[in-house]
Formats: C-alpha cells, structure tokens, sequence
C-alpha cells in the first residue's frame, strides 16, 4: 500500500494518492469527503474476500475486524472501545439518539438557526408528533465570537428553564456545516452540565479535523462523527459515541437489531451489539477505517496534517478574498479550523434565492470546481475545504472560476455593476 512509501510533501504532489480527476479543482472535502488510494485499495481486497465466501465473513469473519476499527477510532477520540458503534453518516447517530428518549409533554430540545438541515428537520419532526416536546431555537448569525455565542447560549437556557420532572437536550454542532465555522461546544458542553441539560454532539466535521479530542475529559452526553469527511474513510461511515453512563437510554439501534432485548429483560450491555448486526450493509467502509488511520499516520499524523490545512485555510482563505475582492468571515481565525468562509461579490435581492442558490451550484461544477456556497446574515459565501493536496494557487483558481460564476449569475438575473 501506498503509506509503505516514502511520504511526498502536501500539496498537488499528495495528488497521486487520491483518484480524484487531474482536471477537478476540489475545495469541497467537508461535504463528502475523498477516498485515499490506499483506502480503496484495501476496499477492494475486502470485497473479494467477502464475495469469496459470504457466510462465512458475515457469521464469523467480519466481528474482530470490526472490533478492531472501533478500537482505533476509540483511540483516536479519547473513548473506550465498546463506548462507540459505527453508523452511516451523522444525521443517523443524531437520529439515533434523538429518537430513543422517552420524550414527555414539556421537555425542550434545544437546537440553533445554524443546526445542520436534516437534524433540524428531525428536531421539528419530534416537536410536531405527540407527546410534543417544545423546540426552542437559538440564533446564530457570523460573524460571532465565542464568547459571544456562549453568551447567546446561556440566555436561551436561562430563558427556557426545565419543568418540574421534564429534561431539557441541547443538539449543539461541533463545527457548523453553513458557515463551516467551530463552535465553542466543549464549553457549552460544560454550561449543559451545570445546567442539567443533555449534550447531543453534531460533530460531523470533527474527528481528523480536531486534534487531540478526549471524550472522557470533555465529557458529553452523546457525539457523533463522520469519519468519511476528514478521516479519510470511504462514505459512508459515522462514528457514535455513548458513554456508559448513558447507554441504557438508547434502546434500540435504527433499524431495529434482531439482538434487542426490551429494556425490562435486559440483565447486561446491549449497546453495542445491536449496532454490530442491525441488518445487512456492506461492512467494507467500517472496517477499512483501520486502513485510513494507518494511511493518515504513514502522513505524518494528526498534528502535521491539520497544522498544513489548518494554515492553508488560513492563507487560502485571504487569497481567495483578494481575487474577489470581499473579505473572510473569521479575520481572527478564531473559528477556523481547515474549513473558510469567504464571501462571493454577489447581490442579496435574487428575487428567487433558492433558485440562484441552484444556479450557483450548476455554474461552479461547469467550471470543473467546487466550494460550497450559501446565503448567511445577508450576504452569499463559499465555503472552502483546505487539504492535503490542495495549495494556495488553488484558492486563487477557484477566486477566477468563482468570478466568472458570480459575472454570467448576475447577467442571468439582470444585475448590473
């Protein structure tokens, strides 16, 4: 496998160990992420062995194997091994959790203006079947300090006390998708602790972006990340962490595992069993997550890796704002990880915002590029994934391209300069 090699430097020379297309500028890591090589490689391997002989990889075979990644991926977070299952993708571990308490009349999820789109959807759908828990939403508008959406947080809490025998559940993203910017959650995760409140963890953006996460010091209820984004795993594969604390409150996996037993007959764990075998599913994306880590290590681990993008999102960033002309939305860097938000010079008054959203979307992948873009707090921006193969010339690539898009945009819906 590739990580055997001698490591090249970051930058497009990483290229090579990616199957991305030569032509394809790609700045858009942090929605589905990119397969290494490596990775495929050992997918690839794992198929024929599973094809080989079905029975006996999913009876016997596929168990170690997995418990083994969930081992790596506990090493990796600062858990215990049978604190954390695998499941598809973030919105399934956050769907997980939402829907196994036992929600009561006058219990209140917290959730935020920026909450991703399918939990907030999730969170909605909760509120509007019975027992109708109450949803209350905090707003978020960037650019914001920490402090600032600490403050914010604390008001809401104050503001929407726990009745008398109910609980209150806090959904708080570690690192929001629109904008892609971090939030202080460790510390709202301690606010929620001094509060009563349960910390549910969106951190689909987190693990191979945040370094040195320790679980058991921070301490949250329940989080969830996909390793498929920033860990190099293949899509999809979402890692759930519970602590023991907090197992028995989730019943039941999503589909219902043939292994669940009613919490009434329970005489032991039934946690991570039930994630283990919940109906057929290709395995090969959990288990070569123990291929990725490896290719991620044979980089040069998690601190080299983060500190190039880390400073390439920095850099790239102000890049990309000189070509266009705007600005970034986190000058101080205080809520930039590896992912940038720069705006687009584009105006706010589309008399369909939806359908220039679309517009948009279509125009930069003509280009043979991408970034997420997105309207917030009155003004459009693209959010720009920093990674290993990338370099700042491709931040000012994406500016042209960028600024071709923005020109035939405004022609399209009769702007003028």
């Amino acid at each position: 496998m590739a990580y055997k090699e001698e490591k090249p430097e970051f930058g497009h020379a990483m290229l090579k160990y990616f199957a991305l297309d030569p032509s394809y500028l790609n700045l858009n890591n942090g929605s589905y992420g990119t397969t290494p090589r490596p990775v495929l490689e050992a997918i690839r391997a794992l198929s024929d062995r599973i094809e080989a002989n079905p029975d006996l990889f999913h009876r016997i075979d596929f168990k170690p194997m997995l418990d083994e990644a969930r081992s790596r991926v506990a090493q990796i977070i600062g858990a215990n091994r049978d604190e954390v299952v695998f499941v598809p993708n973030a919105s399934m571990g956050v769907n997980t959790v939402l829907r196994n308490f036992d929600w009561e009349e006058g219990d209140i999820i917290f959730a935020f203006t920026t909450t991703y789109g399918s939990v907030s959807r999730t969170v909605q759908y909760l509120t509007d079947v019975p027992p109708h828990p109450t949803k209350c939403v905090i707003n978020l508008e960037f650019p914001m300090t920490h402090a600032d959406i600490l403050e914010t947080f604390k008001q809401h809490i104050h503001a929407n006390p726990a009745k008398p025998n109910k609980k209150r559940v806090a959904v708080i993203d570690g690192i929001v998708s629109n904008p892609g910017v971090l939030l202080p959650w460790k510390e709202m995760v301690k606010i929620c602790k001094q509060e009563g409140i349960f910390s549910l963890i969106d951190a689909a953006h987190s693990i191979g972006q945040e370094v040195g996460l320790d679980l058991h010091k921070i301490d949250p209820d329940f989080w969830i990340s996909n390793c498929h984004k920033w860990l190099s795993a293949r899509r999809s594969c979402a890692v759930l962490y519970v602590p023991e604390r907090n197992q028995h409150i989730i019943k039941c996996s999503i589909p219902t595992s043939h292994t669940y037993i009613s919490p009434k007959d329970r005489t032991g764990p039934n946690f991570v069993v039930q994630f283990d075998w919940n109906g057929t599913i290709d395995y090969s994306s959990y288990i070569t997550v123990t291929d990725a880590i490896e290719f991620r290590e044979w980089m040069g681990g998690e601190e080299k890796i983060n500190e190039y993008c880390h400073s390439l999102a920095i850099k790239g960033g102000q890049a990309l704002a000189k070509v266009l002309g705007t600005s970034v939305m986190d000058p101080d860097g205080e809520l930039t990880l590896n992912m940038v938000n720069v705006a687009l010079p584009l105006p706010v008054d589309f008399p369909n915002m939806a359908a220039a959203a679309e517009s948009m979307r279509n125009a930069i992948l003509a280009k043979n590029a991408f970034s997420a873009s997105y309207f917030h707090n009155n003004s459009w921006w693209t959010r720009c994934s920093a990674q290993v193969w990338n370099e700042i010339g491709d931040f000012e690539e994406l500016g042209r391209r960028w600024l071709e898009v923005c020109a035939d945009i405004k022609q399209q819906y009769g702007f003028t300069d």
